[in-house]
């Protein structure tokens, strides 16, 4: 981990960097993954599980008989966290549906918006180092409320070809479509071109590691929309004399865990805080099951001390981490302060697992700074929206002459007769 004790303005530019890998590198391989699944559709697929996840898969589409064995597989309690979850994120979701106004902008014109759901959506699951059925609540419960016809669902197979039964379990209960057998880069091709198993969809959603985020990206040059750029994933905890550090360090050591490209921030006003925190991670690093992998990501990791808490939130707006965590007594006096992050936890309870699994907020969150001009996944993310209008017979006598002489001013007289032709009729 990196160090930093009072830091100038002047070298914070160096401190948010991210740990990512030469652009050219991935994009050249994307590149070549988009054209063997382009020409070779399932067979692709298959040659890829046994390349990249070391897994034998004779087909690719899960049968319902092993979502059904999936079922069985799983304890009841797990069955039961995984259904409170839903329930809170589902709770959480529907509050942000809106009811439709008709705004009359002129005496006789109408104009409003309707919400209508992305007819076909894709889900990409991580299920490699992680199964995180939990993302499976968070993009297929939204995409549901929305109404969305077809949710197609992607996530790499064991050694043994399998999924991870909770992934199947909660796909079903959230009412997934398809399951099929396949991640990475090649996921996100399958569900962009389309094989002969998996459907091309309209829009593409969940996080992943540098090369699901690449080929996310590169999925839009196939008229393909997706989230955002949800990549590996990171937190910046700022804290304050009040802070508990052993909280602290588990909060670190939450986002570290997932992955070498993960990343974490620590920041605190206090000398006391920031040594005890810095000997906790160290403590609570060694207990870990994925200690190795975190401790990767620790070494792209930095921990500050600063002045005060007003620079601290400043560092974390240029930063704009996927989650800020205030661990600071007064938090509702800095909560207008943070302008850029994905999603907030305010006070010392409030651990970023929260968020990850069950309070019911969206924990599919833009990273590597996007969260300065994206929002975390909504209600929202799988609607379009369409607006309608209508002029009454005096709306357009009221607003014609307007629309004559902008029309004309801009030398459009086409636009301008098919507003007098009515006006003479």
């Amino acid at each position: 981990m990196k160090i930093y004790r009072y830091p100038t303005q002047d070298t914070w530019a160096d401190l948010i960097e991210r740990p990512v890998l030469k652009q050219e590198e991935i994009s050249g391989i994307i590149k070549e993954i988009f054209q063997e699944v382009a020409k070779n559709g399932d067979r692709a697929l298959i040659e890829f599980n046994k390349r990249f996840d070391k897994a034998e898969t004779g087909s690719i589409a899960v049968t319902p008989s092993e979502i059904e064995e999936a079922e069985n597989r799983i304890s009841d309690d797990l069955k039961q966290a995984i259904r409170e979850a839903k329930e809170n994120i589902a709770q959480f979701h529907t509050s942000q549906e809106q009811e439709i106004r008709k705004i009359e902008t002129t005496r006789g014109v109408f104009c409003w918006r309707e919400n209508r759901a992305i007819e076909k959506v894709g889900i990409y699951i991580p299920g490699g180092t992680a199964p995180l059925f939990s993302t499976v609540l968070m993009l297929a419960v939204p995409a549901n409320l929305a109404g969305c016809k077809e949710i197609i669902l992607c996530t790499p197979p064991d050694k043994n070809g399998k999924i991870n039964p909770a992934i199947l379990y909660a796909a079903k209960i959230c009412g997934v479509s398809r399951v099929f057998k396949s991640g990475g880069a090649q996921a996100i091709a399958a569900m962009s071109l389309g094989t002969e198993s998996i459907p091309e969809v309209y829009k593409i959603f969940g996080p992943g590691n540098q090369f699901v985020v690449a080929a996310k990206d590169y999925a839009q040059r196939f008229g393909v929309a997706i989230d955002m750029p949800a990549g590996p994933s990171e937190v910046l905890v700022i804290a304050d004399e009040n802070a508990v550090p052993e909280f602290c360090a588990a909060d670190l050591l939450s986002q570290a865990e997932h992955g070498n490209d993960s990343q974490v921030i620590f920041i605190t006003t206090d000398l006391e805080v920031f040594n005890e925190t810095i000997e906790a991670v160290d403590r609570q690093l060694k207990a870990l099951p994925r200690n190795e992998m975190a401790s990767k990501a620790l070494e792209n990791s930095s921990f500050i001390l600063t002045d005060t808490i007003d620079a601290a939130m400043e560092f974390s707006n240029l930063y704009a981490p996927e989650h800020l965590i205030l661990a600071i007594e007064n938090f509702d006096q800095y909560t207008a302060q943070v302008r850029n992050a994905g999603s907030v936890f305010l006070g010392n309870y409030s651990c970023e697992s929260a968020g990850d699994y069950a309070s019911g907020t969206n924990h599919t969150l833009p990273t590597n700074g996007f969260a300065k001009n994206y929002s975390g996944v909504s209600l929202d993310s799988f609607v379009k929206k369409i607006t309608f209008q209508h002029l009454s017979r005096e709306g357009l006598q009221n607003l014609g002459k307007t629309i004559e002489l902008m029309a004309e001013a801009e030398g459009l007289f086409a636009h301008r007769n098919a507003v007098s032709i009515r006006l003479r009729s």
